[in-house]
């Protein structure tokens, strides 16, 4: 008897030992969900939690504070497709191809992160604005650069026509029940706000009040300008809510504790002087990135931080390999290390580039700017000071306005007449006029980044030294305007809606009456 229950425990024992995992070995974590959101043109400041007295964002500041607020974090380019071209690569607009232009495509040899998830057996969509705008099929792309459009479900009646008419948050719904049990999920939620345009006065209407707003000091500060800025408030508020729902559904589908979030915008806001520019306003952005099952909440990251990272970070998260593909680097060893303020000490600058937004010069010419942002200085190189940077006074863009650049709306409209050149030249130069070969900014001393300090010979020497890194960087990373080259200028505008070829030309001053009067179409 007691021989037969000695044999017993030794099996039992047995049993136990064969199916226990080895020593010091863990079971394989379940591979994280991917909710990745972007609005369109915010600036970095433009958050509660940033300390802005414009917004409330309850939903980023809860993802901040629940996660990682990282303060210096930087968009590829101030524009939208290249912005998102080099998000969906990890490549700088400069090794994108037609991916770094406005309405270009996305050319098949850098094929986008989305795609090695999906080949992982990642369920992969997509709500609002995804890849864009541009038609990604010329590229050679056998299948959609975000996986599967989720953008049925509508708002019904519309909340208001400036607003996008698209339930993001239903789409989100269905995208969760098409997918398979058990299988992990990327995906996409692309606002549309805060883009223009916007319902002109709705955010005084709303209660705003136009003594709230600090103007800064590139622009008027007038009424028309204050009440503008509070109708590009009102709409990042409208899409933080969306995003409050998104972060609802994830905790009802049991699914918020092993889902990265990652919260920011693809460029800075539709002011001049901002978006598409390489200037803080047109590149730094919000971000902020949470994930309970891994990620230490409550952090504070100052470190600087690429949009081109995201794409390494995804797949490291993901487990598929990363050598070699990226430009950026994975932020998973600063997201897990626990730390606060300053993690890796090499991240300390950020680059940015732009080629061409609309079709706002002569035969496509484009604005070419590069740019070194450090803790300290921003050094520009604007490779064609003749050109004008908002496509100037005399030409009549894609979009149908002059300055093409320069997104319509209440501020464009004010600063552009002549009243407002008369009366507030230094802001209207800031914002209009050319620009030199050569910009630098002390980025401490002059936060706003409007004192050129690059012909003063007390600063030659950080001058030079920051376009010898630049010159460097772009060299070693393959940049062909560094060379002389510029590829930019052939690539075809695919612009399929509202688009002529009455635009590619100087207009006469009787048909710049006529244009002007047309009214402008919705920049993109």
């Amino acid at each position: 008897m007691k021989g037969t229950t000695a044999v017993t425990l030794l099996v039992v024992l047995f049993c136990l030992l064969w199916n226990a995992p080895a020593a010091g070995a863990a079971e394989s974590p379940l591979r994280p969900n991917i909710l990745f959101v972007v609005s369109d043109d915010q600036s970095w400041r433009d958050t509660g939690i940033s300390g802005s007295s414009l917004v409330h964002t309850p939903a980023f500041d809860r993802v901040a504070r629940e996660g990682v607020l990282f303060t210096h974090s930087f968009s590829a380019s101030p524009s939208c497709t290249p912005s998102r071209s080099s998000i969906l690569t990890g490549r700088h607009l400069w090794q994108t191809g037609e991916g770094g232009v406005l309405y270009g495509t996305f050319p098949r040899e850098f094929p986008p992160f989305t795609h090695a998830l999906e080949d992982a057996g990642y369920f992969v969509g997509w709500t609002g604005k995804g890849w864009g705008p541009g038609e990604w099929e010329p590229g050679g792309l056998a299948r959609h650069p975000i996986g599967r459009e989720y953008n049925r479900r509508l708002r019904t009646p519309p909340v208001s026509a400036a607003l996008d008419a698209r339930d993001y948050v239903a789409n989100f719904e269905d995208f969760l029940r098409d997918r398979p049990s058990g299988t992990p999920f990327f995906f996409w939620f692309g606002a549309t706000e805060p883009h223009r345009a916007y319902d002109k006065g709705s955010g005084v209407r709303a209660g705003k009040r136009l003594q709230d707003v600090k103007v800064p000091p590139c622009w008027p500060d007038t009424e028309e300008i204050r009440s503008d800025l509070l109708d590009y408030a009102l709409e990042i508020e409208w899409y933080d809510a969306q995003l409050a729902g998104f972060l609802t559904r994830l905790e009802a589908a049991g699914e918020a504790a092993n889902t990265i979030v990652v919260v920011t915008s693809d460029n800075g806001m539709p002011w001049p002087r901002s978006k598409v520019s390489l200037y803080d306003p047109g590149v730094r952005m919000p971000l902020a990135i949470r994930w309970p099952q891994r990620v230490k909440g409550g952090r504070g990251i100052d470190d600087f931080v690429w949009h081109t990272d995201f794409a390494p970070t995804f797949l490291e998260a993901a487990g598929i390999s990363i050598s070699g593909r990226f430009s950026g680097r994975s932020l998973l060893p600063m997201l897990t290390s626990g730390r606060s303020g300053r993690v890796e000490p090499q991240r300390d600058r950020a680059y940015a580039a732009l080629e061409r937004h609309t079709w706002c010069r002569p035969d496509g010419a484009t604005y070419p700017i590069r740019s070194l942002r450090t803790y300290d200085f921003l050094y520009l190189r604007n490779f064609e000071p003749d050109r004008w940077p908002t496509g100037g006074p005399d030409f009549i863009s894609s979009n149908k306005t002059f300055h093409g650049d320069v997104d319509g709306g209440a501020t464009k409209d004010f600063m552009e007449d002549p009243s407002c050149r008369l009366r507030f030249p230094q802001e209207f130069e800031l914002c209009y006029g050319k620009r030199p070969l050569e910009e630098l900014y002390d980025v401490r001393a002059d936060p706003d980044e409007r004192k050129n300090l690059a012909t003063d010979p007390r600063y030659a020497a950080v001058k030079k030294k920051l376009w010898q890194e630049l010159k460097a960087y772009l060299q070693q990373t393959g940049d062909p305007r560094i060379e002389g080259k510029d590829p930019w200028q052939a690539y075809p505008y695919r612009q399929t809606v509202g688009f002529g070829a009455t635009f590619n030309r100087t207009l006469s001053p009787a048909e710049r009456e006529v244009a002007a009067g047309q009214g402008a179409h919705k920049p993109q």
